[in-house]
């Protein structure tokens, strides 16, 4: 009798082992599939390149009341020449549904062409649906180059 519950209990060892066995196996094929389903699903984070300044445009290229669309880092910026003549610039990015925007001449504000969102020559609000001012950028002028940087 006492063979026959060692042979028991080596059956039942052995049963727990290939249990455990089959369970971590079942995980593995389970993670297996659903992690490249998850990692497509939920996009990277991609980093944006901290761009501090860059070079927007050369003073004699910009007409009094007209405005320019340049690159800033890897979103577009505004630079306009109000028809005082000062020079400013902004994030050209609307606050609503981040839209581009531009400067209108005839009307003397930035426009957005989506939803008829306007902007003061300060980047304040003034129409639409825009919630948000756009983000105003520091104008630096060395010789003929206009300097644009964040600040």
């Amino acid at each position: 009798m006492t063979e026959r519950n060692g042979d028991e209990r080596v059956q039942k060892s052995k049963r727990t082992f290939l249990e455990v066995l089959l369970g971590f196996s079942l995980i593995g094929l389970t993670f297996q599939v659903f992690y490249p389903i998850i990692k497509y699903l939920i996009p990277p984070a991609i980093t944006e390149a901290q761009q501090l300044s860059v070079v927007a445009g050369k003073v004699s290229e910009l007409a009094t009341n007209s405005g320019k669309i340049f690159r800033f880092g890897n979103k577009p910026g505004i630079l306009i020449k109000t028809p005082s003549g000062e020079i400013k610039a902004f994030s050209a990015v609307c606050t609503h549904l981040d839209c581009t925007v531009q400067y209108r001449s005839d009307m003397q504000l930035i426009w957005c062409a989506c939803h008829n969102g306007k902007y003061n020559l300060s980047g304040k609000n003034i129409a639409g649906p825009p919630p948000q001012p756009l983000e105003p950028f520091q104008v630096i002028i060395k010789g003929d180059e206009i300097i644009v940087s964040k600040g």
